[in-house]
């Protein structure tokens, strides 16, 4: 029986808890043994590769598929045996699956008009939508004459017309060029804040993720690998699969000398202090690009190294301008590649085959005692 995936802030309130649960095709399975706390009011979003289980996971919390074993409560209430309709639960798909022959408004109404809802009070919820999403000027208009932005608008209205507890969506940006996915992303940031309502949230995209999330579940291989807040995944990873998937990094392989120091390409580092490290054992340090800095020879020998830092020699082999930062790819006189990236305003005046010296503190890499290199492949692949 697998623990409760907590991260280090207790929820105030839990509205939906996931229980051991498992979804099997076959020997394959898609949901391994997750279980996961959502709290009552945040925005949630699962963040994962294709086939790494998290839209199996949102189907399931739907209705749309049934558990092969475990439990799903909202409100300490089993939902295993209660069909989709009666969940209290709205949906947002990618795609957006709107009546063709109904106008904005009558699509926005019919979950009303199926739960057979008074006339007056359907007709006070539709207009409190249309506001919403800020679609009044286009109630009249059919979907085919809607933007692609309007059209998940409407959609996503619909799915908040009959005031679920639960918005689940499922990759409901994915089909929008980048200008309009962030503007909706921002909008629906905004309409949590309004509504208050628990998101679910389904992406692939781990910058939208970022955008839009309090917390992020990292799904691989059907488990839950990493769950927090994207600032503290992102700069702490609880392991070097989510270091490595979630953003870019520098992996050193490195040979503890003790509890806080170790050695690279031969030459000493000193590491985070990390318990009961063995003598020569291989331990993964991590990096971020913009927590190392690259500097010349010249510039290095001019600023000696300060204390808490590390320091190794290295060759230029690309310098790429990206706009407002600038990114430096150097290797190792051992041959491992790193990336630097700096600023554009704070300069970077290298050039391919130049010698640097690469240097960072050391309370900004992590260190992984546990690690595999199919844990780094399988992220890079999910990229």
């Amino acid at each position: 029986m697998s623990a409760v995936i907590k991260d280090p802030a207790q929820p105030a309130s839990t509205l939906v808890s996931l229980r051991n649960l498992n979804k099997h095709y076959g020997d394959f399975a898609a949901v391994d043994n997750i279980s996961l706390d959502i709290r009552d009011g945040e925005f949630l979003t699962f963040l994962g590769s294709s086939g790494s289980g998290k839209s199996t996971t949102l189907s399931m919390l739907a209705g749309f598929e049934t558990p092969s074993s475990g439990e799903i409560l909202v409100g300490g209430q089993s939902l295993v045996n209660v069909p989709p309709h009666k969940r209290d639960i709205g949906m947002v798909f990618q795609r957006y699956s709107l009546f063709p022959h109904l106008s904005v408004r009558d699509n926005i109404a019919f979950p009303l008009a199926i739960r057979k809802l008074p006339a007056a009070e359907r007709d006070k919820r539709v207009e409190a939508m249309l506001k919403l999403v800020q679609l009044e000027r286009f109630a009249n208009r059919r979907p085919s004459q809607l933007s692609g932005g309007q059209q998940q608008r409407v959609a996503i209205a619909r799915a908040l017309v009959y005031e679920p507890r639960i918005l689940l969506m499922d990759e409901p940006l994915g089909a929008l060029d980048k200008k309009l996915r962030e503007d909706l992303q921002d909008e629906l940031r905004q309409l949590h804040r309004r509504l208050g309502i628990t998101i679910v949230y389904v992406t692939h995209d781990q910058e939208e993720a970022m955008r839009l999330s309090q917390r992020i579940a990292i799904f691989s291989h059907g488990k839950i690998v990493g769950l927090g807040s994207g600032y503290d995944l992102y700069q702490n990873p609880p392991n070097a699969f989510v270091a490595s998937f979630l953003g870019n990094s520098n992996f050193l392989a490195v040979k503890a000398q003790g509890n806080a120091a170790a050695s690279f390409e031969g030459q000493p580092l000193t590491i985070r202090l990390t318990a009961h490290l063995a003598h020569n054992q291989e331990v993964l340090l991590m990096v971020r690009p913009e927590k190392a800095q690259a500097l010349s020879v010249a510039q290095a020998a001019s600023t000696p190294l300060a204390e808490g830092w590390n320091e190794v020699a290295a060759t230029v082999s690309e310098v790429l301008f990206l706009g407002e930062s600038q990114t430096c790819a150097v290797v190792t006189a051992g041959g491992t590649a790193m990336t630097v990236k700096a600023l554009s305003a704070t300069g970077m005046p290298l050039r391919a085959g130049e010698p640097v010296r690469v240097r960072w503190a050391t309370a900004d890499a992590c260190v992984y005692t546990e690690w595999q290199a199919s844990d780094l492949n399988k992220a890079a692949a999910a990229h």
